[in-house]
């Protein structure tokens, strides 16, 4: 799978996504999907449900060597219960004694290196089969920030 077809499905598959590609800035080059389908949501206050990264962020972000030629990195902000069903431990949590993930591994689904402990996951270059097992996985951030925005009905008297 490259970049935009992965943009394309998401765009696609997810009404109200908004999709962001900044040109330049430190966010030149990544892309970020915001649930925002009238557009009025305040740029501060929003939060992507999932997003590319193309490149390192210096000491902050460099465990998936993003620097490589052609690897870029999907991720997706799921539930507390999804991520512990995934790596068997809460999001929050230290993780368990065990091997290291090698965050830099190629159609991988891991913990993201940096924002594992808000529940968020991460691929590096998912090939089309990795694509396919996911795709829940962005249903899932999707309705997560979907309903962050819905309007909350008065309790009924």
């Amino acid at each position: 799978m490259d970049q935009d077809s992965l943009i394309n499905y998401i765009m696609d598959t997810f009404a109200g996504c908004e999709v962001v590609r900044p040109t330049d800035g430190p966010g030149a080059g990544d892309t970020f999907f915001f649930y925002d389908p009238q557009h009025n949501i305040d740029p501060t206050h929003r939060q992507p449900f999932a997003t590319i990264v193309t490149k390192d962020y210096g000491d902050f972000d460099k465990a998936s060597q993003l620097h490589r030629p052609g690897v870029f990195r999907l991720n997706i902000g799921v539930s507390r219960e999804t991520f512990r069903n995934l790596f068997g431990y809460l999001p929050n949590a230290e993780r368990p004694s065990g091997a290291p993930y090698d965050f830099a591994a190629l159609d991988q689904v891991m913990p993201h290196p940096t924002y594992g402990r808000q529940a968020w996951i991460c691929v590096l270059n998912p090939s089309s089969t990795t694509f396919e097992n996911i795709k829940i996985w962005l249903a899932e951030a999707y309705e997560i920030a979907a309903a962050r925005h819905r309007p909350t009905r008065p309790a009924a008297e």
